[in-house]
């Protein structure tokens, strides 16, 4: 496999040339997966176009910022800029590229079913501007079979096309950092997609593992599907040490300490996002509807927001009471609140009468208040997701707080808020579970 990389890495841009003036063109390039993954490429020396259609992100991209939060990204898009990165919302640019990235979201549907139109629907639109000697290289999660349907329905014209999939497998929020530590998955339906794919991914990444198409596309679901009910489990047993009056982080230490058969076990918290539940559903789609793990995980997860409400119905009178949710992205120190829980727990609060409040440290919405103002204002504070600033927070004895995460200090803080302050090491690795 070494070899295989160093001889990608000597010859993808010369080999480039010979069919097109750029190396590679990302459909989607302006997006969470697009746009990283892009200036990585860029600051590799390759040629990259980012084709995207949304306007917005180009005006703000062109001013060398970044169009959401992705930490160490802005200095490399200010250096790649207009060098060897460039932006285009014209479909012509796909046919001058030698090699062609798909980056687009994949949904699924409001019967909880993956939406596989989406991505052919993109084939069908771009279709026109693809040659069949391009290598094309789906970036996107995509259910079972998928990339095998898309080669099926590029070969309808009856030449030889060249398909590659290569699973997404970073944090959002932290692609820069991530994909050169991390290897890649790299599958091809033909000798020459995965000779390209695996010459791609081997200037940014430490090692790239050729499999098949199947191994990688169902990599990627399982990879999700298996922290997700990870999650769920830790999640679940917040719940009976909740009922049982046990401080659930005090007892996740005492089990974890110096016992390594505990040590995966991960803190609880809303697991929430546009990958982890979707993944989960679309393989248990893929297996007629037929993994009881996957589900029992979902209504678990899903169900965190009501155990929480149902909580301090036992206390309070909802109806009287402002709160105030801290964090309304879906993970730690992002601006994306796609998916977020915490929209749903405050929907849940609002059916029961309470005022609620919103606030963020990244995300911008002009409902939102300042910490500040949420913290002299609620009745009870709830940490929807820990950003590293709350770490720094102090709140006063006379406001409820309820942080499943263990991150806000109190004036007396219990052992385990105690154990995070004095072990920033593992305080910073929760912000990094999601």
């Amino acid at each position: 496999m070494s070899t295989i990389v160093a001889q990608s890495r000597r010859s993808l841009v010369g080999s480039s040339r010979d069919a097109g003036s750029d190396d590679l063109v990302i459909v989607g390039g302006l997006g969470h997966v697009g746009l990283p993954i892009g200036l990585a490429f860029a600051n590799a020396g390759l040629q990259v176009v980012l084709y995207d259609t949304s306007e917005q992100k180009a005006a703000v991209v062109r001013q060398g910022r970044m169009p959401f939060v992705e930490h160490g990204a802005e200095p490399i898009l200010k250096a790649v800029l207009n060098k060897t990165l460039r932006l285009s919302a014209s479909a012509d640019s796909i046919s001058r590229a030698r090699l062609v990235m798909i980056a687009v979201g994949t949904p699924v549907d409001e019967y909880l079913n993956p939406k596989l139109r989406s991505i052919l629907e993109v084939f069908t639109q771009i279709n026109a501007h693809l040659r069949p000697e391009q290598t094309i290289i789906i970036r996107s999660t995509v259910y079972p079979g998928t990339c095998r349907q898309i080669l099926n329905f590029l070969s309808a014209d009856g030449h030889a096309w060249h398909v590659a999939y290569c699973p997404e497998r970073i944090v959002q929020g932290y692609a820069i950092k991530e994909l050169p530590e991390l290897p890649q998955l790299v599958a091809g339906l033909s000798e020459k997609a995965l000779k390209d794919a695996v010459e791609l991914f081997g200037r940014v990444a430490p090692k790239v593992i050729p499999v098949s198409v199947e191994e990688a596309e169902l990599a990627k679901l399982f990879a999700n599907a298996w922290r997700y009910i990870q999650f769920a489990v830790s999640n679940q047993l917040f719940m009976i040490a909740q009922g049982f009056g046990v401080d659930f982080n005090r007892l996740r230490q005492v089990l974890m300490d110096g016992y390594g058969r505990a040590a995966t076990l991960p803190m609880a918290g809303f697991a929430a996002g546009p990958c982890l539940l979707k993944d989960t559903l679309q393989l248990a789609a893929f297996n007629n509807n037929n993994f009881l793990l996957g589900h029992a995980a979902m209504m678990v997860n899903e169900g965190l927001p009501n155990f929480l409400v149902e909580d301090l119905r036992r206390r309070r009178d909802l109806s009287r009471t402002t709160v105030g949710i801290l964090g309304m992205a879906f993970k730690a120190d992002v601006d994306d609140i796609r998916d977020s829980l915490s929209y749903k727990l405050g929907k849940i609060l609002r059916f029961h009468g309470a005022k609620v409040l919103y606030s963020d440290e990244f995300a911008n919405d002009p409902t939102f208040i300042s910490t500040e103002r949420l913290l002299a204002s609620s009745d009870v504070v709830i940490v929807g997701v820990p950003h590293s600033a709350y770490q720094q927070l102090v709140v006063s004895e006379g406001v409820e707080v309820v942080d499943l995460w263990g991150v806000i200090r109190r004036p007396k803080q219990n052992h385990a808020e105690h154990h995070l302050a004095e072990h920033p090491r593992e305080a910073s690795e929760t912000l990094l579970r999601r």
